[in-house]
């Protein structure tokens, strides 16, 4: 006989806050695991509820809690406040250390062996760091199961130490709100110790629990970081200030939920970090993809949690042994951070059914109180950009970079462009980032290192931890260096340029400007080593680029770059990658003032930090334009290699052609006609084909802006409109 299954909608257990999700953990755990409930009963998440999948009917799931559940022993001895000590709070752990009732009996035998322990070790006060791991040595040894799945849950022991989960505050209790003694105190406002029969309101608290029924009467007690709405306080309701109010099943079943955190606690992960971090889906805190938190929280916050959201009904045991793996990996090492767990999820999406990750940050708030405050959703599927990230990777630059801009002492420049590059790398990890999603990490990256170029502090150095690919035996030889400086931007692959190229005008002026060639120490202070890598150049005397306007910059360069090519030190100023310059058409935007100049200078200083391709796989060469003006036609061929005018066609082979010092500085100064006609007149010598007779008179408002334009490479098809063809021109005498 086929038995009935059904969906039971828990509108009560929902992804947030983090109460309610714990809270449809222990529903499912605690059916599942008991012969009067479902051993077949499975769960999962649809929209904002959770479902049970079940043989019991909603009627039969109220009887099961309100007259079977059989609480497990959530204890906490090593903790002051715990009930354990004198001074503490005694009216949960009294009566039920005197319970009668069957179902108490686990939580009466396990308070009965605490106290043996605590006696043995004649402890009448809360122990101390030197005698709390011995206390917890003794309780893993001799109390039963279920107790020590509870102390598995908040407490981590390696090396001899405890550990503290963040899920649990520290070792089941944050600040002076132990969670153990206050859920005893629940127990016994739902039950009578006794006879173990529900109290009057216990059934209309459990529906309002489980289906968010409206039900009056709700205890003004603490539920701590597990739910930030319902903590009181100011503007905590209509009035000015409101009490915490909790409803007792809220908090025995979120409790209970915990529990399937247990069985990860051993320590897994590769790298060097702390035991905490290996619990399931535990990283260190990142504020990047999160309007709920900045960087200055980043310090004291306690880490993150990312815990998944499944759409496919899932029974126990295969939900305890996802929170046993509950791990994510970028590459070969194990995810530290927010990042990096946003980074794993992007680059190979999910093979368990996972849907989405709701991010909690366990961040101080109200005082020095730690909340679990949501950080968004983060849905499970694959986005190919994530994987453009490992290039940062690469000499530990971001997660010395990231060091530095948290340190307390850490400039606000800094720490406001790292905050904007977080946030900008967190978005690249999501699907559908597009072109503009990657320009914003190479805007942000450029900025980063604009930051860092022009104050010797921003690149001091700063503590650092182990690097995730390190060996743990090795970890000891990190701590010792202390202090690490930020390296230069590792040079990005060319994929960057790839997937950030648009159809605008802007990221081709940009990116044909980045294609100078060695233009990096002109942008910013490096210089190559011995060994070809690039390394900070604080006195370097070729950067000239500065916060101004972009072409006051340009006319700059042109000057620096003109004057190394007279110290023979670059003898092509204005050599390019051919198959990555603008169009005419783009000149034109950019002549006419129609152009984002900033937006072109924010692009130029990421772009020159990539490998560049040797063409855009879209690009396509203009079909016909004429000239922007006259003037530019006129003076562009002294700002392009001789070589390639001879290849096009539009300098003889025996011609040379050289750019006067004297044109560049009457365009900076607007003596624009004056420049014209000394160009028209190289320009007939070198055999460019210019018909006879003076130079056209040319309307140009803008001298400056006109050899800022000049510096922009073309693309050869364009470059070819500009000039007759030699085989076309008309014979001259010079």
């Amino acid at each position: 006989m086929q038995t009935t299954v059904n969906e039971i909608v828990l509108a009560g257990c929902a992804p947030t806050p983090l109460a309610n999700y714990l809270k449809a953990l222990g529903v499912l755990r605690l059916v599942a695991e008991s012969e009067e409930g479902d051993p077949q009963v499975r769960g999962r998440w649809q929209g904002e509820s959770f479902v049970l999948h079940t043989r019991l009917d909603r009627d039969a799931l109220k009887r099961f809690f309100l007259e079977a559940y059989a609480p497990t022993p959530i204890l906490a001895p090593w903790n002051g406040g715990s009930g354990f000590y004198p001074g503490d709070n005694q009216s949960g752990i009294s009566p039920l250390t005197l319970a009668k009732a069957p179902r108490f009996q686990a939580i009466r035998q396990a308070i009965a062996e605490a106290r043996a322990i605590l006696g043995e070790m004649h402890l009448n006060d809360k122990p101390d760091k030197e005698v709390k791991p011995r206390l917890l040595t003794l309780l893993r040894s001799r109390v039963d199961e279920r107790f020590l799945a509870w102390l598995d849950a908040a407490v981590v022991l390696t090396d001899g130490s405890p550990s503290y989960p963040p899920l649990l505050g520290t070792g089941g209790n944050d600040g002076r709100l132990d969670f153990t003694n206050n859920f005893m105190q629940r127990l016994v406002e739902l039950f009578d110790p006794e006879s173990g029969q529900p109290r009057s309101l216990a059934a209309a608290w459990l529906e309002h629990s489980l289906w968010a029924s409206v039900t009056p009467g709700l205890g003004q007690t603490a539920i701590g970081q597990f739910a930030p709405g319902q903590a009181g306080g100011a503007n905590a309701t209509t009035g000015f200030s409101s009490e915490s109010r909790v409803n007792p099943w809220d908090f025995i079943l979120m409790l209970e939920g915990t529990l399937l955190f247990a069985a990860a606690t051993t320590r897994r992960l590769e790298s060097s970090q702390t035991a905490g971090l290996s619990y399931p889906f535990t990283v260190r805190a990142n504020q990047g993809g999160s309007g709920g938190a900045a960087m200055a929280d980043v310090p004291s916050c306690r880490g993150e949690i990312w815990l998944p959201l499944w759409s496919q009904p899932a029974s126990r045991s295969e939900i305890a042994a996802l929170f046993s793996e509950g791990r994510a990996t970028v590459g070969r090492r194990a995810a530290q951070d927010g990042l990096d767990f946003a980074r794993a999820i992007g680059q190979l999406g999910t093979d368990r059914g996972i849907a989405a990750f709701q991010r909690y940050g366990f961040l101080v708030r109200n005082g020095l109180a730690y909340l679990a405050t949501p950080l968004g959703r983060v849905e499970a599927s694959r986005a190919p950009s994530a994987n453009l990230l490992a290039d940062l990777d690469r000499g530990h630059f971001l997660d010395r970079l990231r060091q530095v801009a948290r340190d307390k002492d850490a400039p606000g420049s800094l720490k406001r462009a790292v905050a904007q590059l977080e946030n900008a790398l967190f978005a690249l990890t999501r699907p559908g980032v597009g072109s503009a999603g990657i320009q914003r990490v190479l805007i942000c990256l450029g900025k980063v290192m604009q930051v860092l170029g022009v104050s010797r502090k921003d690149r001091e150095a700063a503590p650092v931890l182990p690097p995730a690919d390190e060996p743990e035996r090795r970890a000891p030889e990190w701590r010792s260096k202390g202090r690490e400086a930020v390296p230069v931007l590792p040079q990005l692959s060319a994929a960057w340029v790839l997937q950030a190229a648009d159809d605008s005008a802007e990221f081709r002026l940009a990116l044909a400007l980045a294609g100078l060639t060695n233009l990096r120490p002109y942008l910013a202070p490096v210089v190559r080593d011995d060994h070809g890598r690039w390394q900070w150049a604080p006195d370097s005397r070729l950067h000239i680029w500065g916060k101004g306007e972009l072409v006051r910059d340009l006319v700059r360069l042109i000057e620096r770059r003109m004057l190394e090519a007279q110290r023979g030190t670059e003898p092509e100023p204005f050599r390019s990658a051919a198959g990555l310059g603008a169009r005419l058409s783009d000149i034109e935007v950019f002549l006419t003032s129609r152009t984002d100049d900033a937006l072109i200078a924010d692009l130029l200083l990421g772009l020159i930090w990539a490998e560049l391709p040797e063409a855009l796989p879209s690009a396509q060469n203009e079909t016909v334009t004429a000239a922007p003006t006259s003037a530019f036609a006129i003076c562009k061929p002294f700002f392009v290699a001789p070589g390639l005018l001879q290849a096009i066609g539009r300098l003889p082979p025996d011609a040379s052609l050289h750019l006067p010092a004297e044109l560049p500085r009457l365009l900076a100064a607007n003596q624009i006609q004056r420049a014209i006609a000394l160009a028209w007149r190289r320009g007939q010598i070198a055999g460019l084909g210019w018909p006879q007779g003076k130079a056209p008179l040319c309307l140009v408002a803008n001298g400056a802006r006109l050899l800022a334009a000049l510096a922009v490479p073309l693309q050869s098809n364009s470059l070819k409109k500009l000039s007759p063809r030699t085989k076309d021109r008309q014979s001259e005498a010079v």
